[in-house]
């Protein structure tokens, strides 16, 4: 992909009004040190650190409304809601005191979000959640994101009420606009847009592996944090700074918290590279879920909402 300079940055801004880029020696060159005083200060889990590195990339950009997605769970940084809640209110706090629209969504994360881990199977998902085709719960969260930054940014007469924001999302999906959005991103980033419209085209595994339930009965838990860990292992993630990553690899989900299966049938499938790969992966997944024959309840996607604004 082209590496995005400051030029192209606000040009791409204008003429998609979407554009992605990472920290250089040109934008933000002190969050890269920063980064590296919290890694050997161990101050990284600082609370008022990660708030002001986070807010100074926004705040810098220009921005003049703001919505944060704070994971709280399992599979976060935030492990626990009164720790997200601490941070989201840091956050919107800061952005406020700068004169910015701000809203916090907290959004759990004690399983995978979606059904895909992994690259080009994430990729896929994000492509199907586009077409309004994607897995409920990640469906909801980018909806209710999307909703969430439309009202924020509104500037008719009045205020745009939350259902009326969420209709408005709706149709841009079901248009088709929302893709052939990507699509441009896409190109405008130095990408292959190829796959939005056929994502058969995206990279795939060599092997594929199914985990299978070891009882009869309800989920009760998905160890996020576990199954990112077994992707990385796969060689979807880096150990190491020089490690390449493999984009066909990874894990996806066929049951998600609160779904009663029986014994043998399909929780996730394996995607690797080989049947050694694959075969280890498998029992770390196998072991990322908690059956129980007692009932349980899905988990909600959205824990709580801190914003600056009504």
């Amino acid at each position: 992909s082209a590496v995005i300079g400051d030029e192209q940055f606000r040009r791409q801004l204008g003429e998609v009004g979407l554009v992605v880029a990472g920290q250089t020696t040109d934008l933000a060159p002190a969050d890269k040190k920063l980064y590296a005083l919290r890694d050997v200060t161990g101050t990284v889990p600082s609370l008022p650190l990660i708030a002001a590195s986070i807010m100074s990339k926004k705040l810098a950009a220009g921005a003049d409304a703001i919505v944060l997605d704070v994971k709280c769970g399992r599979g976060a940084f935030m492990e626990t809601l009164e720790e997200a809640r601490r941070l989201a209110n840091l956050m919107v706090e800061i952005g406020a005191r700068a004169g910015r629209r701000m809203t916090a969504l907290i959004t759990q994360m004690d399983q995978p979000l979606g059904k895909a881990i992994g690259n080009a199977r994430e990729v896929e998902e994000a492509i199907d959640t586009l077409n309004g085709k994607g897995p409920a719960d990640f469906q909801e969260l980018v909806e209710v994101v999307s909703a969430e930054m439309l009202r924020l940014g509104y500037r008719g007469d009045g205020a745009l009420s939350e259902d009326a924001s969420l209709d408005q999302i709706h149709a841009v999906i079901e248009s088709g606009a929302a893709l052939a959005k990507f699509r441009d991103f896409v190109i405008a980033q130095g990408g292959d847009p190829a796959p939005v419209d056929d994502p058969s085209l995206l990279p795939a595994a060599e092997v594929m592996h199914a985990v299978h339930a070891p009882i009869d009965g309800s989920i009760h838990a998905i160890d996020a944090r576990e199954l990112g860990l077994t992707t990385v292992a796969l060689g979807g993630g880096r150990q190491k700074k020089d490690d390449l990553i493999d984009h066909r690899v990874g894990i996806v989900l066929l049951h998600k918290v609160g779904a009663t299966v029986a014994t043998g049938e399909e929780l996730a499938v394996v995607h690797a590279a080989n049947d050694d790969d694959a075969a280890e992966a498998a029992a770390r997944v196998r072991d990322a879920f908690t059956l129980d024959e007692t009932p349980a309840a899905p988990l909600p996607i959205i824990l709580d909402r801190i914003s600056s604004v009504e």
